[in-house]
């Protein structure tokens, strides 16, 4: 956001995240996307938290891998909703910063916005890969600089379900949200010894 402030590119922020659980772990997403807003001086659209069609549509897909099915259906929804709010308020581009995460598959994510673009004449999804050029390390820099709340999951159910446990069975303890913060220092990860029987 910040290379495209300094570029001079108009553009507004679209929070459409009906994926994200728990409702706290999507509030407190939600709120650093605005605080991040508000300090870029950028227009903040918030979209419904709307998880009852979310969930709707990616019954069947609980149990596909991450990278798999149910994120394509997740993305096509996301994006199809900003397509059409992009339509609907005369916008002719969207874009989207999924694809700097290296846990994401950037041609799932593209494939998704190129699609929902292409329900409309005229529209365009912007393919640029994030990634390049610096920008997952400038992500973190501004991550860190900002304190930014640091995620461990994509953000849905099944994906807090799936990396608990990988993360029991590699000896971690479970996912504790809402306590790792970009730039202070992580917190013990150690799993607490059992205490012996007496």
């Amino acid at each position: 956001m910040e290379a495209l402030v300094a570029s001079r590119v108009a553009f507004s922020l679209f929070f459409y995240n009906p994926n994200i659980h728990p409702r706290a772990e999507y509030d407190l997403r939600k709120a650093e996307n605005i605080r991040f807003a508000e300090k870029m001086n950028l227009p903040f659209i918030d979209a419904d938290y709307d998880k009852e069609n979310w969930f709707a549509r990616v019954v069947g897909l609980e149990s596909a891998p991450e990278r798999g099915a149910r994120c394509t259906a997740c993305f096509d929804m996301r994006f199809e909703r900003t397509a059409l709010f992009a339509r609907e308020h005369g916008f002719g581009l969207i874009s989207s910063t999924l694809g700097i995460s290296r846990w994401k598959d950037l041609a799932q994510i593209n494939d998704a916005g190129v699609r929902a673009a292409g329900r409309y004449p005229g529209m365009v999804y912007w393919t640029i890969n994030w990634r390049k050029q610096g920008g997952s390390q400038r992500m973190i820099d501004i991550a860190k600089r900002e304190e930014f709340y640091q995620q461990e999951y994509c953000g849905c159910v099944y994906s807090l379900r799936d990396t608990n446990l990988h993360r029991i069975k590699n000896g971690r303890l479970p996912i504790q949200r809402a306590i790792r913060f970009y730039g202070a220092p992580p917190p013990s990860e150690e799993v607490p010894a059992t205490p012996p029987a007496s």
